[in-house]
C-alpha cells in the first residue's frame, strides 16, 4: 500500500416520508428503487445509512439494485443539526430568520449534534489510503447533505443552512490527493421522473 487515492462520496436524503416518519411513502419507495437504479454499475465499496427508518428503507431499497455491496447503520449519518450559529456569525439582514429557523430543530441536545457532525467529516471526507479510489453512498438527511457540501466548499461553519436537497436526490463530492475536495453535483434528480422531483422541498423552492 502506497500513498493514497480519491474518495468519491455520494450523498443521497432518503426518499419521500410517511407523514408520521415512520418509513417511507409509496412515492419515496419509488425514488428508493429509481436511485437504485441510477447507482447501478458505480463501484460502491458500502452503503451507510442514517438510524431512521426512513433512510435505512431508502438504503435497502438501493442496496437491492447493487450487487452485494454490504449495508452500515452509522449514527452520524443520522437527522440531527450540525452546528448552531451565533447571531453574529450570520448575515445581519437573515440573522432572525435562521435563528429562529435552527431554534425549531437544535432543542434536544446541540452539542451532541455538533460532536455528530464532526464525526462524520473525520470518518467520510478526504483521499483514501493505498492505490484504489473508493466510492462510498451515504443515505442520510437533509442538514448533514448541506454540513458535507458546506465543507467541500470551505464554508463558514453556519453556511449549512439553505443548503437544501430533494428526497432520493444525489450529491457527489470528490477529495482527490493533494487537490481541494470538489463538489461535482449536488441535489441531481435526472434519474426520477417529474411527479417524483422536488419532494421534500418547499412549494415556493420549486423551480
Amino acid at each position: 500500500m502506497t500513498g493514497t487515492a480519491p474518495r468519491y462520496l455520494y450523498l443521497a436524503r432518503h426518499g419521500e416520508a410517511l407523514p408520521d416518519h415512520s418509513g417511507l411513502a409509496e412515492n419515496g419507495r419509488r425514488q428508493a428503487a429509481l436511485l437504485g437504479e441510477r447507482l447501478r454499475g458505480v463501484p460502491l465499496a458500502a452503503v451507510h445509512h442514517s438510524p431512521l427508518a426512513r433512510a435505512e428503507q431508502t438504503a435497502q431499497i438501493v442496496a437491492e439494485r447493487l450487487d452485494g455491496v454490504p449495508l452500515h447503520l452509522t449514527e452520524c449519518a443520522g437527522d440531527y443539526v450540525p452546528y448552531v450559529p451565533e447571531a453574529e456569525e450570520l448575515p445581519p439582514d437573515s440573522a432572525d430568520f435562521l435563528l429562529r429557523y435552527v431554534a425549531q430543530f437544535s432543542e434536544e441536545d446541540p452539542v451532541r449534534g455538533a460532536a455528530l457532525a464532526e464525526e462524520a467529516l473525520e470518518r467520510f471526507t478526504g483521499p483514501v489510503p493505498g492505490d484504489e479510489a473508493r466510492h462510498e453512498l451515504i443515505v442520510t438527511h437533509n442538514f448533514l447533505i448541506g454540513w458535507f457540501v458546506r465543507a467541500a466548499l470551505d464554508a463558514p461553519r453556519w453556511r449549512w443552512l439553505g443548503l437544501n436537497q430533494c428526497n432520493a436526490a444525489l450529491t457527489v463530492i470528490r477529495y482527490a490527493p493533494g487537490r481541494p475536495s470538489s463538489v461535482l453535483f449536488s441535489n441531481d434528480m435526472r434519474h426520477l421522473p417529474e411527479e417524483l422531483r422536488w419532494t421534500g422541498f418547499p412549494p415556493e423552492l420549486h423551480v
